[in-house]
C-alpha cells in the first residue's frame, strides 16, 4: 500500500465521521422540532411542566451536540486541505460554493450559541416560575431563530452535495 492510498483512506474516514456527525446533528434537529416538541403536547397541558421537561431534553441533546458540533468543525478544517488546492481557490468556482458553506455554518454556530445562551435559560426559568405571557413573547422570538437555524442546516447540506456536482 503506497502513500497516496493511504492519504485516499484517510480521507475518505474523516469524511465519513464530518458527515456522520453532521447526519447526527441535523436529523437530531429536525427530530426535536418535527417530533419531540409537538409530541410533548400529548404528554402534559401543562405549559410550565411542557417547557421544563422539553428543556431538560435539550440539555441532553446538547450535551451531545457541543462535541459533534466540535468534530463537524475540526474534519471540516482537515476535508478542506484536500478539497481545495489552495486557499485562493475559495474566490473561484466552485471553491466559491465552499466559502459560503464556511460562512453559513459560522452564522449557524453564532445563532446556536446564542439561542442556547439567552433563550433556552430565559424560557426555563419562565416556566419555573410560571411567568407563561413571558414565556409566550419569549418563545415566538426563538421559535424563529430555531426556523432559522433549520433553514441554515438544510442549505449548508444543499452546498454540500452542491460541492460534488462537477464544475
Amino acid at each position: 500500500m503506497n502513500l497516496i492510498s493511504i492519504q485516499s483512506y484517510l480521507n475518505a474516514i474523516v469524511l465519513w465521521i464530518h458527515l456522520f456527525a453532521a447526519t447526527f446533528f441535523v436529523g437530531g434537529s429536525f427530530f426535536f422540532w418535527i417530533v419531540v416538541i409537538p409530541s410533548s403536547r400529548l404528554i402534559t397541558t401543562d405549559e410550565s411542566e411542557r417547557t421544563q421537561l422539553i428543556g431538560k431534553m435539550a440539555k441532553a441533546f446538547g450535551k451531545i451536540v457541543n462535541p459533534t458540533l466540535g468534530i463537524i468543525v475540526l474534519t471540516g478544517i482537515y476535508n478542506a486541505s484536500w478539497y481545495l488546492a489552495s486557499w485562493q481557490d475559495l474566490f473561484i468556482y466552485p471553491g466559491t460554493i465552499f466559502l459560503t458553506k464556511i460562512i453559513l455554518v459560522i452564522v449557524l454556530l453564532i445563532f446556536i450559541y446564542v439561542h442556547n445562551r439567552y433563550f433556552g435559560k430565559r424560557i426555563i426559568t419562565y416556566a419555573r416560575e410560571r411567568n407563561l405571557e413571558a414565556l409566550k413573547r419569549l418563545r415566538r422570538t426563538s421559535r424563529k431563530i430555531s426556523a432559522v437555524n433549520l433553514i441554515l442546516m438544510a442549505t449548508i447540506l444543499l452546498l454540500a452535495v452542491l460541492m460534488q456536482m462537477p464544475p
